[in-house]
C-alpha cells in the first residue's frame, strides 16, 4: 500500500512540473525568446560588459582666467618650413644638412629642431579651374595634369584630391592613394561652364588638406582671376587660411597658354584683370614657399608640371616649435638662410599663424 502511494505521488509530481532540458533558469536570468539575427549580435557587441577598475582620482584642473580665451596656446605645435634650394642656374641643392641653415623668426635666431628631405608624404588637392573662361586648350591641360599625378604620388606613401573651381566648386575625388581614381574623376570633369570662386576654392582645400597628416600641397590650374568669390574671402584671408593651415601653394597660370592656343601669338593683353589675377597667384605663391609657373605652349606645360614634380622629391622640410607660450596669433615672420654661401637661393614660407585653442 506505501508503495502505490509514493508511486501515485510521484506521477503527480512529474506531470505538475514544466518540462525542461539543461540548465535551470534562475528568476534572475529569464529565458531569451526573441529571435537570433546578425543585427542583435551586432548591438550586444558593441555594448561590451566593463571590467571593474579602481577609481583613478582627477587631478584638479587650474582655474580659468578671464584672459583664458585671448591667449594662444602652442605646447608642441611645430611648423613646418618647407625649403627648395638651387644655385646661380637653378639647379637644386639637395646634400644640405641642419648645421648649413640660418633661421630666423620675427629677425631673432630660432632653433631648427629637425631635418628631412622630402620623407614625409604628400597630401594634395589639384584645383582644376572649370570655368567658361578656361576652354581652348582644354584636353591637354587635362592630359598634362594626368601625367602630373601619376609622376609625382609616390605609390604606398602619397595622396591627392580633386576640384574642380567653377561657379559652384566641388570635390570631384575626396583624397585619395589611387591615381587611377583621380584620373577617371579628371576624365569625367564636364565641359568648362560659368563663373570663377578661385578664392572660395582655395579657401575650402586648405580646410580640407588641414584634415590630413603630411605636406600639405595646392596646385592650381588657372587664369589666376576670380569673379564670383563670396566678398568676405579676401586674398588676405585666404592667405593667413594656407599659411596657418601650413599648406604650400604652386599655380600653373594658364593665361598665356591659352592666349597662345587661341592666336598663335606669344604675348598678350596686360588688362586689369590680369594684373589682379597675376598678383593674387604670385602672393599666394610666395607667402608660402611655392611658385607660379606661366607655360606659352604644350611643351612648357609639361616642363611646369614635372618641375613641381621634381621640387616636392627634392625639398628639405625642416622642423620648428615656437617657444614662447603667449604669443599671439598675428602674423610671425620667417627669413631661412643657408650659412657661408650667399650664391644659393632658397624659397620658403614667409611665415606662419599660431592656431587658436581654447
Amino acid at each position: 500500500m506505501r508503495f502505490i502511494l509514493a508511486t501515485f505521488i510521484t506521477l503527480n509530481l512529474c506531470l505538475l512540473s514544466p518540462a525542461q532540458s539543461g540548465r535551470v533558469k534562475t528568476p534572475e536570468e529569464p529565458a531569451d525568446t526573441r529571435p537570433r539575427s546578425v543585427k542583435d549580435k551586432s548591438k550586444t557587441a558593441a555594448r561590451p560588459v566593463p571590467t571593474p577598475t579602481a577609481a583613478a582620482t582627477p587631478a584638479p584642473s587650474p582655474s580659468p582666467t578671464p584672459d583664458d580665451d585671448d591667449i594662444i596656446k602652442i605646447d608642441s605645435i611645430l611648423i613646418p618650413i618647407p625649403a627648395s634650394v638651387t644655385d646661380e642656374v637653378g639647379r637644386a641643392i639637395t646634400t644640405l644638412q641642419i648645421k648649413d641653415f640660418e633661421l630666423l623668426v620675427d629677425n631673432k635666431t630660432a632653433e631648427i629642431s629637425d631635418l628631412s628631405q622630402s620623407d614625409a608624404p604628400v597630401r594634395m588637392a589639384l584645383l582644376f579651374d572649370n570655368s567658361s573662361s578656361l576652354s581652348s586648350a582644354r584636353d591637354f591641360e587635362l592630359k598634362a595634369a594626368t601625367r602630373f599625378l601619376r609622376r609625382v604620388l609616390r605609390p604606398g606613401k602619397d595622396q591627392a584630391a580633386l576640384y574642380s573651381i567653377s561657379t559652384i566648386n566641388n570635390l570631384e575625388q575626396a583624397m585619395t592613394p589611387n591615381v587611377g581614381s583621380l584620373v577617371n574623376a579628371i576624365d569625367l570633369l564636364p565641359p568648362p561652364s560659368g563663373a570663377t570662386a578661385l578664392l572660395d576654392g582655395i579657401l575650402e582645400a586648405s580646410k580640407y588638406l588641414s584634415e590630413h597628416d603630411g605636406r600639405r600641397v595646392i596646385v592650381i590650374v588657372s587664369d589666376g582671376e576670380d569673379t564670383i568669390s563670396d566678398v568676405e574671402t579676401t586674398l588676405e584671408k585666404v592667405v593667413q587660411s594656407v599659411q596657418l593651415k601650413n599648406c604650400q601653394v604652386y599655380v600653373v597660370k594658364t593665361t598665356d597658354f591659352e592666349n597662345y592656343a587661341k592666336t598663335g601669338n606669344r604675348g598678350g593683353n596686360a588688362n586689369i584683370m590680369n594684373l589682379i589675377a597675376e598678383h593674387r597667384m604670385q602672393e599666394l605663391t610666395k607667402q608660402t614657399g611655392g611658385a607660379v609657373y606661366s607655360p606659352l605652349d604644350e611643351k612648357e606645360l609639361e616642363a611646369a608640371f614635372i618641375r613641381i614634380s621634381a621640387e616636392l622629391s627634392q625639398q628639405y622640410i625642416l622642423s620648428y616649435y615656437p617657444e614662447d607660450k603667449t604669443l599671439s596669433n598675428d602674423f610671425h615672420s620667417i627669413l631661412l638662410k643657408v650659412k657661408n654661401k650667399p650664391s644659393l637661393t632658397v624659397r620658403t614660407r614667409k611665415g606662419y599663424y599660431l592656431p587658436r585653442k581654447r
